[in-house]
């Protein structure tokens, strides 16, 4: 079948290719009855209306904001924090008339072909760390804004200090008199998979830069409070409830079993709480849990967690976007808080 075009239009209502390309670009110069026969022709014939690509080259713009995230897309709708972030960063494009095209983490081999054929205005990076994707968008020289991390010179950055966050947390479930402590939620880089040799000073070694500055941050604390890092247990598990279920279930056959857990994200914590709760382990009594993101679930769920601003991270990264008009490159780092709620207490057998 031959392919519809505007010209194969043009020809079947008698007018020329420019007056029906307005019918579809600028409907308000032509008269109401033409524009109508025009898109009935066009509807009749199967013609599809104007390539994306060619629209936004008329118009200067595509209306939307390309976001890409480290995970695969299922992991935008099932993550609560990122659920958050996205609901701050739609709200600030909506109020633009801008939309969002979200894009998984692409394979290396796809990336360039994924990025180059985006009609997007600019490209929303969420913690694409140590990923070749990274040049492969700041090459096509639209605005970029990158959140968590990595911090690119020369590019709008949002985060906060993870480190710091981190540190707060541990030292809340030292101060109360815990060291039996395990950490959960440690991700190594893909090749890595030996936790015992893992250094947390050696990018390489960690899959994501906000994991291993939260690590990080577990040790400074730990070594300050006079525990060795090597007695602390670390195991491994993705940021995903179920398989996070599996590594809780470990590190709770301990002998001894650990007083205090540390979960980088609240998904983790939900995971080592649910366990908890299955083995008939008190929380607080017998074992204190500590989140990190106070996503909405943590406050019914009673869990201690570092709160940070995720809704506002996403509005923050949508203006800086949408009004990329800085110099220099913003680098904007938020506040966080530690919220102590129910399901953190003194160890079992702690003098008060």
């Amino acid at each position: 079948m031959q392919r519809v075009t505007l010209q194969t239009i043009a020809d079947r209502v008698g007018v020329s290719r420019t007056t029906v390309s307005n019918a579809f670009s600028r409907p308000d110069q032509l008269n109401e009855e033409l524009r109508r026969r025009i898109l009935e022709v066009a509807g009749e014939l199967g013609y599809p209306g104007p390539h994306p690509a060619a629209r936004t080259l008329r118009r200067g713009r595509a209306g939307v904001i390309g976001v890409i995230f480290t995970e695969e897309l299922s992991y935008a709708f099932a993550d609560s924090y990122a659920v958050g972030f996205l609901r701050g960063l739609a709200s600030v494009a909506e109020q633009s008339g801008t939309g969002l095209h979200l894009i998984g983490w692409p394979s290396p081999d796809v990336a360039e072909e994924v990025i180059a054929d985006a009609v997007v205005d600019g490209f929303c990076l969420f913690s694409p760390e140590g990923h070749p994707l990274v040049q492969t968008v700041l090459r096509r020289r639209l605005p970029v804004v990158t959140v968590d991390y990595p911090y690119v010179e020369g590019v709008p950055f949002v985060g906060i200090e993870d480190r710091v966050a981190a540190r707060t947390a541990a030292e809340h479930v030292l101060g109360l008199g815990h060291r039996r402590v395990a950490v959960l939620g440690v991700q190594p880089a893909p090749g890595r998979t030996d936790r015992d040799w893992l250094d947390l000073d050696r990018p390489g070694d960690l899959r994501f830069g906000a994991g291993r500055a939260r690590l990080a941050g577990y040790r400074d604390a730990c070594v300050a409070g006079g525990l060795e890092w090597k007695d602390v247990v670390l195991d491994r598990t993705p940021n995903d409830r179920e398989l996070a279920w599996q590594a809780a279930e470990r590190v709770l056959d301990r002998i001894p079993r650990p007083t205090a857990i540390l979960a980088p994200t609240d998904e983790v914590a939900f995971a080592v709480l649910d366990v908890a709760a299955h083995r008939g382990i008190e929380v607080p009594g017998e074992l204190s849990v500590v989140g990190f993101d106070d996503v909405p679930a943590a406050a019914p769920a009673g869990l201690t967690t570092v709160r940070q601003p995720i809704t506002e991270k996403g509005t923050t990264a949508g203006r800086l976007l949408l009004d990329p008009a800085h110099e220099p490159a913003p680098c904007v780092v938020m506040g966080t808080e530690l919220v102590v709620r129910r399901t953190t207490a003194p160890p079992p057998g702690a003098i008060a």
